[in-house]
């Protein structure tokens, strides 16, 4: 259960930090924000890892995390144009 709530909280502060970094508006609630930043970070670990970067189980760090949550409000961005 503390491993759940470590989640959410880093997931808030990496959605709240790219949020904050990359201009425009991104108008998405509470849940949105801890799903970007829990959906950055895997996408940062990903791709470290295929890079070597990490190893297999090794979280990625907070500002690969936050670039991974800000290439996703990029194409969130894109997509929710497009529509």
């Amino acid at each position: 259960m503390l491993s759940f709530i470590g989640t959410v909280i880093v997931g808030l502060v990496v959605g709240l930090i790219a949020r904050a970094v990359k201009p425009g508006d991104d108008s998405m609630g509470l849940i949105m924000t801890i799903v970007l930043g829990v959906a950055g970070s895997l996408i940062a670990g990903y791709v470290g890892r295929a890079l070597g970067w990490y190893q297999p189980g090794q979280a990625a760090g907070w500002i690969a995390s936050v670039i991974g949550a800000i290439v996703l409000l990029i194409i969130y961005g894109l997509v929710r144009r497009r529509s």
